[in-house]
């Protein structure tokens, strides 16, 4: 071993892969969430199928359940998995150039991501409660 020389490793590499599993895992979040709204758009297009097939006596509950707001919220959970990966993929390129760099940098404000944050989780709930009271 002596004399030999060792390959240098990636300045900063727990930084660069810290960097990259957040990226990972907003993407796989996102992924989710276009799953769920894929899942809530297509169980309600069946409930619509059902409801076309089924009895009168059946015909009323299950246009009560087969809802614009299944089909809506369905394509608004696809839009906003979308926008999530879309914004994710920003802040990693974003964060990987910073990293790069190797002067001092400044934490910029997060006042738009908490502000951002806040109005999706008012949304999620105000539409799970206008489904919960139906």
């Amino acid at each position: 071993m002596l004399g030999q020389e060792v390959a240098p490793m990636i300045p900063d590499y727990a930084n660069l892969a810290a960097n990259e599993r957040t990226f990972l895992a907003w993407v796989r979040t996102g992924v989710a969430v276009i799953a769920l709204g894929f899942v809530i758009e297509r169980f309600n297009l069946f409930l619509l199928a059902l409801a076309a097939g089924a009895g009168e006596s059946n015909l009323l509950r299950l246009h009560r359940l087969a809802s614009p707001a299944g089909r809506y919220g369905g394509v608004a959970l696809v839009w906003a998995g979308v926008t999530l990966i879309v914004v994710a993929t920003v802040r990693f390129l974003r964060t990987a150039r910073l990293l790069e760099d190797r002067a001092l940098h400044q934490p910029r404000a997060t006042h738009a991501t908490l502000f951002a944050l806040s109005a999706l989780v008012l949304a999620v709930a105000g539409f799970s409660a206008w489904l919960a009271v139906g």
